[in-house]
């Protein structure tokens, strides 16, 4: 966070990315430490006095926090030891940081956050695949057109004699008179 000591966050860059087992176990506690300390600090309710003299608009005491987090890096911090496999006993922390990040968040307006942008990508791509088909029908047409009408659909029958199929009949051969 700005403002606190540079050895706090320092020390849990420093230590999260070492193999866990060049890690000491002072360097574990330290991060678990750290991750219980953000936990405490996101988990402090917001304080409607504060709330209503706040400076900077709509921005709640949890938003600056949240801003704090993201530019010292933190966040990516977090990603790391919650998608690493060889830090699983991290999980649960993270887990209820990520939580509590997002705590007043509604899902059904997180979810229309994803959607809008997905929405209305999808919706360009489905209009793009409709132009190229409509594009592509209007060739086939146009291909269709060039042909003429009339098609000779004999293609021709033959009876292979001497050369027997499957029961004791010769075999029947169909195929066009130029591929033969």
């Amino acid at each position: 966070l700005p403002g606190t000591p540079g050895g706090l966050w320092g020390a849990l860059t420093a230590v999260s990315p070492q193999d866990w087992e060049q890690r000491q176990e002072e360097d574990t506690l330290l991060i678990e430490r750290i991750l219980l300390l953000v936990r405490n600090v996101l988990h402090v309710p917001p304080d409607p006095t504060e709330e209503q003299q706040g400076v900077d608009g709509d921005a709640s005491v949890h938003d600056r926090v949240l801003w704090a987090l993201h530019i010292s890096g933190m966040d990516d911090l977090l990603k790391f030891l919650a998608s690493a496999q060889v830090e699983p006993q991290w999980a649960l922390h993270v887990l209820e940081i990520i939580s509590l990040m997002f705590r007043d968040q509604s899902p059904e307006e997180l979810a229309a956050l994803g959607q809008g942008t997905a929405g209305a990508e999808h919706r360009e791509d489905t209009q793009e695949l409709e132009t190229l088909r409509q594009r592509e029908l209007a060739e086939k047409r146009a291909r269709a057109l060039q042909r003429p009408s009339r098609h000779s659909r004999f293609g021709g029958s033959y009876v292979l004699q001497g050369l027997k199929s499957i029961g004791d009949r010769d075999v029947v051969f169909h195929k066009g008179l130029h591929n033969v």
